[in-house]
């Protein structure tokens, strides 16, 4: 029998994730909606809109779950046994079944088709490196601002997301649940179904760096 205080991180896991989503479709929707073509304009408030939800996502559910709501990060704290690797599986599959929920949730709120077939092709070895380069910056914010300050990692991972928007080619998807529920979605924010398996490949081959990379740059203390 499961304990109350997992089934809540499973739950907390589910929510953040299905918001998070939510907010990147919802807003990707009504930014190219308001922008008139100017494609600046929606990235701006695609970016804005999820980096601030992330930032109180992670605020207020970080405590219940540590609030990963990505795969990659999930995977990382059960190698570092910082997460019981009892506890992954659950992880895993609360942050999927949240993305996917969230985003028939801003298809609804949009009144679209609830599930969509995307067809933004995303494939081009930039947007490749550029997954590998987000995922490896997500984790290496996350391992060194929660040592440095823990008080403010949610501000810090959300201000690099918003940045990573901007400064990657793939506009920073650097998790594979988000990449595989976008799939679902034929918004500015979708990517086609063809492009899912690269983009976890190079988010996987970011994490894996990254961790590697922050295991010898932040070693722990000794006994």
């Amino acid at each position: 029998m499961r304990s109350p205080g997992i089934v809540r991180a499973y739950a907390a896991e589910l929510l953040g994730t299905a918001l998070l989503l939510a907010a990147v479709v919802g807003s990707g929707v009504m930014g190219e909606a308001l922008a008139g073509g100017n494609q600046a304009v929606a990235l701006l408030a695609n970016a804005a809109s999820t980096g601030g939800v992330l930032y109180v996502l992670i605020l207020g559910l970080g405590p219940i779950s540590g609030a990963h709501f990505n795969p990659i990060v999930t995977l990382i704290e059960a190698a570092f046994r910082r997460l019981p690797r009892a506890q992954v599986p659950g992880y895993l599959v609360a942050q999927l079944a949240g993305a996917i929920g969230g985003v028939v949730l801003a298809h609804a709120m949009f009144g679209l088709a609830l599930v969509q077939h995307a067809r933004h092709a995303r494939s081009t070895t930039g947007e490749l490196i550029s997954e590998g380069v987000a995922t490896f910056g997500l984790w290496l914010v996350i391992a060194t601002s929660s040592r440095a300050r823990p008080a403010a990692t949610p501000a810090a991972v959300a201000l690099y997301i918003v940045a990573a928007y901007w400064f990657t080619a793939s506009t920073s998807f650097a998790n594979p649940a988000v990449t595989i529920a976008r799939s679902l979605t034929d918004t500015f924010a979708g990517i086609a179904g063809g492009d899912v398996a690269p983009f976890i490949a190079a988010q996987a081959a970011g994490g894996i760096l990254a961790a590697a990379t922050t295991a010898w740059l932040l070693p722990q203390p000794e006994p």
